[in-house]
């Protein structure tokens, strides 16, 4: 018979054995993970890799799948910056996403405060009226779009590129979910200090949902820098393009030229890049919060 420290350590050796491979099982997996992790980024990164890459290479060299420039040029830069309406498309696209998110961020936050902190009889049939919306394809919308634009003298004009994304029904949905995390009793002491409603919204409601906010920005500018279909419907002069409709300008009947339109979308990549910059802080920080509460 084995004695009791025999035994015991025997015991501790099968203890440490399996502690050691628990951590080489864990440590395979961490692998593992990583490994799809970076494959996965591989994947997502390679078409911003290759834009650019295209945009620094000379017409003969656009078909050649190599990444990097056997001649590498900025003449595709120095056109489209110089010598082509790129900039004044640019500028039309960041005046519209502008306008667009700051008109979201004010509307739709008050409209989604407005019904989840007041009590007033058919609340929830506005709500449900506003989240019925985005059920209608936005194609089935292009039609009333266009004739309320005719008729107002809208088109080819910022308004009618603007008027129909200036307030949406998902931004309401997002602020209104956000201001129920919102206690009401710091609704409640805000109007014992004697301030008015505006004010409760601007100066206690709003700081706590940043988070919302930030997303939403991010959202709304996206959508409106990157939109296609109604600004190249509104619009007729080229001179009012936004970036996506002038950006098909470079491709003509007889050739697409490729490396003009990889430099243009390149270049447009950059303020997406910076919005995102700006506001992922907010977006880390409205995780953190929420697990925290959870």
């Amino acid at each position: 018979m084995m004695s009791a420290p025999d035994t015991e350590i025997r015991a501790s050796s099968s203890a440490l054995f399996a502690v050691k491979a628990e951590k080489k099982r864990a440590s395979g997996v961490q692998f593992v993970r990583w490994l799809l992790l970076f494959g996965g980024g591989v994947v997502m990164i390679m078409p911003l890799v290759y834009m650019i890459s295209t945009s620094l290479k000379y017409p003969f060299e656009v078909f050649n799948l190599n990444l990097i420039p056997e001649e590498p040029t900025l003449d595709n830069y120095r056109y489209v910056m110089q010598d082509s309406r790129f900039p004044t498309w640019f500028l039309n696209s960041f005046i519209v996403a502008t306008i667009t998110t700051v008109s979201n961020l004010f509307w739709d936050s008050l409209v989604g405060y407005t019904l989840c902190k007041f009590r007033f009889r058919g609340r929830y049939i506005v709500f449900i009226a506003i989240l019925s919306t985005l059920m209608i394809p936005t194609e089935m919308l292009v039609i009333p779009w266009y004739i309320m634009s005719q008729q107002f003298g809208w088109l080819d004009s910022y308004w009618g590129i603007m008027f129909p994304g200036l307030m949406t029904a998902f931004g309401v949905f997002l602020m209104k979910q956000f201001f129920e995390t919102v206690p009401d009793d710091f609704i409640e002491a805000a109007r014992i200090d004697g301030l008015n409603e505006f004010q409760i919204w601007w100066t206690v409601a709003l700081p706590l949902v940043k988070p919302a906010l930030a997303a939403l920005a991010i959202f709304v500018f996206l959508g409106n820098w990157t939109a296609f279909i109604w600004p190249l419907i509104v619009t007729n002069s080229q001179d009012m393009y936004t970036l996506p409709v002038g950006l098909t300008s470079f491709s003509v009947e007889q050739a697409v030229e490729w490396e003009l339109i990889m430099t243009g979308a390149a270049v447009s990549v950059l303020p997406t890049l910076i919005i995102f910059l700006i506001f992922q802080r907010f977006i880390i920080q409205g995780v953190v919060m929420a697990g925290l509460k959870g």
